[in-house]
């Protein structure tokens, strides 16, 4: 029987309550004198080649990082070292760390027995043919066996890739053109999905830049948990021409960020059925991390097409695919044209096999450690310990996980939710709070700069992945380091219009 790394499921009502309490208050964050004296002397003092590599690479890198995850404050850390739980940086300082290079490593960074096997195939092949190999039937078959409804893969190179696949498959399977996904997930970089990023019912007018409102043309935006509009936008969609897919994250968007009922993936699963719309499945967080069986075997819900990521590569480069029902994912077979309708996708390094041997090594390695299962107890004891020290500080924050997921909003930057039927009444709402949201992220910036010059790594200061390589005492010893911090924390009058 599979086991999963979910050991409890919280009512999004109380955590979006907390989250209305945090937001609708001054900021809270490390007090002028600790940040200036200590947290960037900590930076000047001790990460002097960190900062000389950023300033040249600034002359030949736009914005001088080459992925979104790792610009932080005051400038971004240059890693040299990655070894289970542990990061080290070029001037070799040692963080504990919770980015796990933002998810896929739930084995914990450069795992040995992973390691191994990539290293044979290194030897023996290299990383690329261009040609089949048989890496690439073993991964097909590895998932299968985990999750059944997986019938058939098409390894991709990304997630963003694979988004687009589904949406493909999806308008040839129903011969519908319109696409629902929930405000504030996210599910890549391409045209018609970057849309309502991170904040419901932002639509088009913050991270959209570049892209012609025309490609937005077949994409709604649902409010999340929200179970009445989706029904609302499903009708409407009807008259319309009908809707294609519904495009979901199980866990809530933006990675649980903004959690949903526990039910609320099978009442999904109705109402596709009901609307005659192909249930899409983004387990790109999710899948092998909650469990081999992923959050689908979780919540006990079959989608007809699944997206994955991350954990599918073992933290290895090229991490994507498609897979699901097979009269849908064999809408994708490849070779030339047959004339029949096919969603096209490709790519030179898709499913090469050094990802495929590396990821389906890690599937082996998850099932054979429980991976899932120790990382999401590390999860519950590193979000327990939050509470913990939140209550006994007096602070307004609020930590919420699921399993290895764990959440920890300081500042609610990301905690605004301007979903609507009609478009002006969000777009006005949304610009009256815009300035607001950006000097609340700035501040949960200026917080993750204080986890860091602490030993401790996280997405965005507000998002933390454990691992199997986490033990009882990592743990608490991440907390002695979040409780330095806290004891440094006061209200600010920032933060309210």
């Amino acid at each position: 029987m599979t086991e999963y790394g979910i050991s409890r499921w919280d009512d999004p009502a109380v955590i979006n309550a907390q989250l209305k309490n945090l937001t609708s208050q001054e900021i809270w964050e490390v007090n002028d004198d600790y940040y200036e004296n200590t947290i960037l002397k900590y930076f000047d003092e001790k990460c002097k080649s960190s900062k000389a590599i950023y300033e040249e690479a600034k002359n030949y890198i736009p914005g001088g990082v080459q992925h979104n995850l790792a610009f932080n404050k005051p400038f971004p850390m240059c890693m040299a070292k990655a070894e289970g739980a542990y990061l080290y940086d070029k001037d070799g300082n040692k963080y504990i760390d919770f980015l796990q290079a933002g998810g896929p490593t739930i084995l914990g960074s450069n795992y040995e027995p992973v390691r191994k096997k990539v290293l044979e195939l290194l030897e023996d092949c290299g990383p690329v043919t261009g040609l089949l190999h048989e890496s690439e039937l073993m991964i097909a078959k590895e998932i299968n066996k985990h999750m059944p409804n997986v019938e058939m893969f098409r390894m991709l190179g990304s997630g963003t890739e694979a988004c687009m696949a589904s949406l493909r498959i999806a308008r040839i399977a129903t011969g519908h053109k319109r696409i629902i996904k929930i405000g504030g997930a996210y599910h890549g970089w391409s045209d018609q999905l970057v849309y309502g990023l991170k904040i419901p019912g932002s639509r088009w007018l913050l991270e959209s830049h570049g892209i012609p409102r025309a490609c937005f043309k077949y994409t709604d935006e649902c409010r999340p948990n929200d179970l009445e509009m989706l029904e609302r936008i499903l009708k409407l969609n009807k008259l319309k021409g009908g809707t294609a897919g519904i495009l979901i994250e199980p866990v809530g968007p933006e990675s649980g960020t903004r959690p949903v009922a526990k039910n609320y993936n099978k009442e999904v699963r109705k109402l596709c059925d009901k609307y005659g719309a192909l249930m899409i499945f983004d387990e790109v967080v999710t899948g092998f991390r909650v469990g081999l069986g992923g959050a689908q075997g979780y919540f006990d819900v079959v989608p007809d097409l699944t997206i994955f990521g991350k954990v599918v590569a073992g933290g290895y480069p090229a991490a994507g695919g498609v897979g699901g029902k097979r009269e849908y994912a064999q809408l994708m077979a490849a070779g030339l044209a047959t004339g029949k309708h096919r969603a096209y996708v490709g790519g030179t390094l898709a499913a090469n096999p050094l990802s495929c041997v590396a990821g389906c090594a890690a599937i082996q390695e998850i099932e054979k450690t429980n991976a899932c299962v120790v990382a999401g107890k590390m999860g519950d004891r590193l979000c327990d310990g939050l509470k913990k020290l939140i209550n006994e500080y007096s602070l307004p924050f609020v930590a919420y996980n699921q399993g290895s997921i764990v959440h920890l909003e300081c500042t609610g930057a990301m905690s605004f939710d301007f979903s609507s039927m009609l478009l002006p009444k969000s777009a006005i709402g949304l610009l009256r709070h815009k300035d607001m949201m950006y000097v609340r992220k700035d501040s949960m910036e200026r917080m993750g700069a204080a986890y860091m010059a602490n030993g401790l790594v996280t997405l965005a200061g507000s998002r933390l992945y454990t691992s199997y390589a986490d033990t009882p005492e990592i743990i608490d010893e991440a907390l002695n380091r979040f409780e330095e911090v806290f004891k440094h924390v006061v209200k600010t009058d920032k933060g309210l219009l």
